[in-house]
């Protein structure tokens, strides 16, 4: 497997954000996001090839259940991929997939053990004709649907998605890192939009922008 990093932190992000969380981070990501603040793990050399015992044992290390697998873009490391989270399963481990939304996760990641945080791309990503909105009705309710949201356009076209499709997955607004956190909590406010978390990325407010948090 293509591996970027493996770290242990708290969870930054969506209904988990401020658990103790052992993060994958795979590289590899077939979208370009404009805001994308892991560029690390989507283009040049910046990784190691490591085999899926190598990972797990390092996982094991850490003394800790609870394993997010992000990228990147986690789906492009196909049957690795399932191999990795079927044997993580097996050990009784709890899983946060984030992901794009366009891709069908397989199987295993909606199983009881796992949680699937699948993104919505805005307008700002410059990705949004990529996404397979059929995907956000498949989630469940205890599945994530996030819209990260720079401006304006990318709010109202978040609540077009909304009103367009029928999703049971919570709902999390979160602005692009640098952003006014309080025009969005105010829009939200206003527009009495009840299931709308909003939420910042508390590892960057804790420790700011850098890797390995």
């Amino acid at each position: 497997m293509k591996i970027s990093e493996i770290f242990y932190s708290i969870q930054g992000e969506g209904v988990e954000i401020g658990l103790p969380t052992v993060f994958v981070r795979l590289f590899a990501c077939d979208l370009r996001c404009e805001w994308c603040d892991s560029m690390y793990a989507v283009e040049g050399r910046d990784f190691r090839e490591q085999s899926i015992e190598d990972v797990r044992s390092i996982i094991g290390k850490f003394k800790c259940k609870r394993v997010c697998i992000t990228g990147g873009e986690p789906l492009l490391h196909g049957t690795e991929l399932e191999e990795l989270a079927n044997d993580l399963v097996r050990n009784e481990y709890k899983i946060l997939l984030e992901t794009s939304g366009h891709k069908d996760p397989p199987p295993i990641f909606w199983t009881d053990n796992c949680i699937i945080s699948m993104d919505c791309k805005c307008p700002s990503s410059k990705m949004e004709d990529r996404m397979d909105f059929k995907l956000y009705e498949k989630l469940r309710k205890k599945d994530q649907l996030k819209f990260v949201i720079d401006d304006e356009v990318d709010y109202e076209y978040a609540k077009s998605i909304l009103k367009g499709y029928n999703i049971e997955a919570s709902i999390i607004f979160q602005p692009v890192h640098g952003t006014n956190l309080k025009w969005l909590t105010e829009m939200v406010i206003e527009d009495k939009l009840e299931d709308i978390r909003i939420l910042p990325q508390l590892h960057k407010v804790i420790w700011g922008d850098k890797r390995g948090v």
